[in-house]
This record gives structure tokens, C-alpha cells and sequence, in this order.
């Protein structure tokens, strides 16, 4: 029985404008998670952002999810020593919790016995019911592109590469923002016609993200979420308008409050970076990242 694994999870974007509670895409950036079964006692340690994480003993999200996980294959584990090095931001809209919860799953899944019982359809329905939605967890487990949506069996996702060409840049800033109160800023109701919009404008992103990246500026138009929630990140959508009048195809990421730019130009990353530093100063952490072409990975860690 393997009895210590390393998992290694990716950053994800979700809602990519017009895809809410849809579309996701994984980022190259990625946590690091060594989970260990022990006789007894839990052990966290964390380096990276999020280190004050490590006092919340059997509240931590990825012990959370790995005893929950481990429960509903059978049986529990008496001790574990959870390790991580974290380089996804919290609370700025990169899927962090999706991370750690697709981190303590996968782990529960790796040291199990009978781990094999639980596929990868459970997998994602795990993670969703610990998410509230599948946007997020969908692409830390598949990479790319995932389009998510929900049936009355449960979760599903599909899969799709990403146009070679096409970069993110995570413009991050120092504020946070929790998913709660991002939501709890959203109407119970929306006009029609910005539905109608969304739903061509977010058909017509999985196109310009696959095929045809000179289209992202159209496709990248939100009318469902973002103007919603600018009060609580005015300075995260006044910067999506800037990038936007410049060509430039910025949303929200996820709840927010971390900037998107999806660039796929010759020289654009470049371009993108030395007039958003100019613009906004050192607020904001500038991140050219690159697609996930995969998903969470699990190693076994020889003892």
C-alpha cells in the first residue's frame, strides 16, 4: 500500500467573461501537495502563500477533503501529515480551493486501498459538491479548456485544447476577494437579452479559444456577472475597460479580484505587461502565464 503521495495542482480561471459558472481554463502555476498516512495526529505544514492556513488544523481544506474523500470509499485514516508549497494566490479569483480541494481528493483516491473504486466521474462530483459549482475544479483535473455543466446524475466536463498561441497574463492585485460575497452581489434575475448575449458570446469564446484567437476580444464580452460585482473590485474592472479599449481581451477571473488577459499576438505579452506596469504601478503582480496543457498530476513518494 502506497502510503504518501505528491500531488501537483494548477491555477484555473473561471467564467472567462461570458462562460458563468461554465468555462474554465488552466494556468500554468501550480501548488505542490505532499499528503502522508500516519498512525495518529495531524501535521500541516505550509510555505508559499496561505501559510496561516496550517493552524487550521482538521478545518484545512485538503484535510477536509481527504477524510471525506477517503469516507466514501470505506474506512478512514487515524493520522496524516499534509505538506505544501503554495504558489496560487488565495482568495483573488485562481482557484486556490478548487486546487486543495482536487489535491485532497485525489490524494484520498491515490492512498486508499480500494481507491480505485472511486473514478473519475466521483472525482469531479466530489469536488463540485465541496465548490458549490464545477468551473473550476473541471480544468484542475483535465487541463485546458473545460466547458462544465450539470445533469441531474451530477456533474460533467469535456475537455478541449487550447489554440497554440494563446497566453494568459494574471494581473493579480494585493486585495482579496471571497467567492461568497462575489456571489452574494449577483440578482436573482437578468434581463433576457443579456442572457441571449452570453450564450452566443460564450459559444463563440470555445471557438476563438480552439481556433480562432483573433476573435477573443468579441468573444471575451460579459453582460452577466462582472458589472455586478464592480463594486466590490472597481479598480479590477476599470482596468478590464482599459485593457479592452486597447484591443486587449481582459475579463474577471472567476469571482475576482485578479484581471485576466488573454493575448495571442506576436509581441503582445510584452506590450500588454510594459503598459499595464506603467498604468497601474506596482499594485498590481504581473503574471505571463501559460496554458496547463494537464491536470492534476500524482506521484507516489518512495518511504
Amino acid at each position: 500500500m502506497t502510503r504518501a503521495v505528491r500531488v501537483r495542482v494548477p491555477a484555473t480561471s473561471a467564467n472567462l467573461g461570458p462562460g458563468f459558472d461554465a468555462l474554465g481554463l488552466a494556468l500554468g502555476l501550480y501548488d505542490d501537495v505532499e499528503v502522508e498516512v500516519a498512525g495518529s495526529g495531524l501535521s500541516i505544514q505550509v510555505s508559499g502563500t496561505g501559510e496561516e492556513t496550517a493552524d487550521r488544523g482538521e478545518g484545512h481544506l485538503i484535510a477536509r477533503t481527504f477524510r471525506s474523500a477517503y469516507a466514501s470509499i470505506g474506512g478512514e485514516v487515524e493520522g496524516l501529515r499534509i505538506r505544501c508549497v503554495n504558489r496560487i494566490p488565495h482568495a483573488r479569483g485562481l482557484g486556490s480551493s478548487s486546487a486543495a480541494t482536487i489535491a485532497g481528493i485525489l490524494a484520498a483516491r491515490a492512498l486508499h486501498p480500494e481507491g480505485h473504486a472511486l473514478t473519475d466521474d466521483d472525482v469531479l462530483a466530489l469536488a463540485t459538491s465541496a465548490e458549490g459549482h464545477p468551473d473550476n475544479v473541471a480544468p484542475c483535473l483535465a487541463g485546458g479548456l473545460t466547458i462544465a455543466w450539470q445533469t441531474p446524475s451530477g456533474p460533467r466536463s469535456t475537455r478541449l485544447d487550447v489554440a497554440q498561441g494563446v497566453r494568459p497574463v494574471a494581473l493579480v492585485p494585493d486585495t482579496r476577494l471571497a467567492t461568497e460575497h462575489a456571489r452574494g452581489l449577483l440578482p436573482e434575475t437578468v434581463p433576457h437579452a443579456d442572457a441571449a448575449a452570453n450564450a452566443g458570446r460564450a459559444a463563440l469564446l470555445v471557438a476563438a479559444l480552439t481556433a480562432a484567437p483573433h476573435l477573443l476580444l468579441d468573444a471575451t464580452e460579459d453582460r452577466l456577472h462582472q458589472s455586478y460585482r464592480a463594486a466590490a473590485m472597481p479598480d479590477s474592472l476599470a482596468l478590464v475597460e482599459r485593457l479592452r479599449a486597447k484591443g486587449v481581451a481582459a475579463v474577471i477571473s472567476g469571482a475576482g479580484p485578479t484581471v485576466l488577459a488573454l493575448t495571442f499576438r506576436a509581441g503582445e505579452v510584452d506590450a500588454v505587461v510594459d503598459s499595464i506596469g506603467a498604468e497601474v504601478g506596482t499594485s498590481w503582480h504581473i503574471h505571463p502565464l501559460d496554458v496547463a496543457p494537464h491536470g492534476a498530476c500524482v506521484q507516489p513518494i518512495d518511504q
